[in-house]
């Protein structure tokens, strides 16, 4: 019998997997982290006008670096394209 290894190591696995695991956000809790006592606390809020601002900044800023990286992205492409183009096999 040369599977009693085998067959072992399955009934193992089969017996490992029906355990209920807990779930990372359930080890981590409400707070977001491992500890229960660190809290997090703000000494100043933002306004709803701030928040606004903040918003666009960061919406315009993100249109930014996508139009950097897809303006990158292409000109690779374009260099690709030249150098296959022009490569003798």
């Amino acid at each position: 019998m040369s599977a009693g290894g085998s067959i072992a190591a399955m009934i193992s696995s089969i017996k490992n997997n029906k355990r209920t695991r807990k779930n990372t956000f359930e080890k981590l809790g409400k707070e977001g982290r491992y500890s229960r006592k660190t809290k997090v606390h703000f000494k100043q809020n933002a306004t709803k006008s701030q928040l606004r601002e903040i918003r666009e900044r960061l919406i315009s800023q993100n249109k930014i670096t996508f139009l950097k990286k897809i303006i990158i992205i292409f000109v690779l492409l374009v260099i690709t394209i030249y150098f296959i183009g022009f490569a003798k096999f």
